[in-house]
């Protein structure tokens, strides 16, 4: 039997880390997989499962050196991108300096950041408690978001208009904080699309990135949190330089290595470019799937590769080709599943792929944060008229029944 190469362990194993386990296995590695979840669906791809908690850093470097594992990898998720970079360091393993992937996942020390090296940045603050936070209140222009500093998937964003709202939007961010602290920011009106998508840095350099729309659902539990995002990005080249000459003075002050990233990122009427949140990790949401749809590049693969020291020199930027999209089914409400019901025109037209989360008769939740998806598409579409007019009209193609 032919012995697997290097191995590589994963942090996580939930529906939109699994394509990362499979591409581990399929690339050779001895993979191995750990969370505080065994029943989530990635783990029986794995060679190996571990109950560690991916949060719990010395858990997990305690894990990784018994394994004497080659490569660690965090993929779309936040909270276990410190704890990758973390092990990766104290082990001498491939990776990001812990102290630059801190910056990027927790959102106070991210615009603390931003505005000492002169980055367009909105007027934000970082509280441990409501009695900090009202006292300063009045110094903010309203609206405001309140954030938790250390969450992932719009989980716990609120936007409020005025000081009574306060108390509210501040538990709703702590009981998503896990070091429980919150954010207080200035609200950026943005123009056009907000800026979702990934790139990829080899050395530092950032030599891929492939810009989409991001979709909201104002009629959501939770408007912040990202219904799907579309390619291409329609704005013209000369902001796509802009943004991406912006990211990469971040990651050259950061001195990131060789790496995945995931963007929000808004420009506003007089085209100024706010790094709202550059991930240290792929994007969730399937971005980095329907990516290889647009291009034909794996940023999966790269990933792991880049996390055991293989070479990744041969990423170069491609253009992406046709107008797709990523879509999380959701529900504005929490109930019992009755139906999804599909539009049959739409259904043979424009799904590429298509997963559900839950059964007929199961109990599903509102769409409060990411980790309230019900299901995953990825579409295709003739045009991008036919793209932007059928992703901000969804509820009359997919409809979620309930009993």
């Amino acid at each position: 039997m032919k012995k697997l190469k290097k191995k590589v362990l994963m942090l996580g194993g939930s529906h939109f880390q699994t394509p990362s386990i499979i591409t581990a296995v399929k690339l050779g590695y001895y993979t191995i997989s750990c969370d505080y979840l065994p029943n989530n669906p990635g783990h029986k791809f794995a060679h190996e499962y571990h109950n560690v908690s991916t949060t719990d850093k010395e858990g997990v470097l305690k894990l990784a050196k018994k394994l004497k594992i080659d490569g660690i990898v965090c993929y779309a998720s936040d909270p276990a991108a410190e704890t990758a970079a973390y092990v990766a360091e104290k082990m001498g393993l491939p990776g990001n300096p812990y102290s630059s992937v801190k910056i990027l996942t927790n959102k106070d020390k991210f615009r603390e950041f931003l505005v000492k090296h002169n980055f367009n940045v909105p007027k934000a603050q970082g509280f441990s408690s409501y009695e900090k936070a009202i006292v300063k209140f009045n110094k903010f222009k309203m609206p405001v978001m309140v954030k938790p500093t250390d969450s992932s998937g719009s989980k716990g964003v609120s936007r409020i208009f005025k000081k009574g709202e306060l108390k509210k939007a501040v538990e709703y961010a702590l009981s998503y904080s896990r070091c429980k602290r919150f954010i207080i920011e200035e609200f950026v009106e943005k123009f056009g699309y907000q800026i979702a998508g990934d790139g990829f840095s080899v050395n530092g350099e950032l030599v891929f990135r492939c810009f989409a729309n991001e979709h909201f659902d104002d009629k959501s539990s939770n408007p912040f949190v990202p219904i799907g995002e579309s390619w291409p990005y329609n704005m013209p080249k000369d902001i796509h330089n802009k943004v991406h000459n912006e990211i990469q003075r971040l990651i050259t002050l950061l001195k990131m290595k060789t790496s995945a990233y995931n963007f929000d990122i808004r420009i506003d009427k007089n085209k100024n470019v706010y790094l709202m949140e550059v991930g240290p990790r792929n994007g969730g949401n399937l971005i980095p799937q329907v990516i290889k749809y647009l291009t034909g590049i794996d940023l999966v693969e790269h990933t792991i590769k880049a996390a055991v020291g293989e070479d990744c020199s041969d990423l170069k930027m491609v253009e992406p080709k046709g107008f797709w999209s990523c879509f999380m089914v959701h529900s504005e409400k929490e109930g019992i599943l009755k139906q999804v019901y599909i539009d049959k025109n739409f259904k043979a037209r424009n799904i590429v792929e298509f997963e559900m989360f839950y059964k007929v008769g199961e109990k599903i939740p509102s769409f409060k944060g990411s980790n309230g998806t019900l299901g995953t598409m990825i579409l295709k579409f003739d045009s991008e008229k036919e793209m932007h007019e059928k992703m901000n009209n969804m509820q009359r193609w997919v409809k979620i029944i309930l009993k």
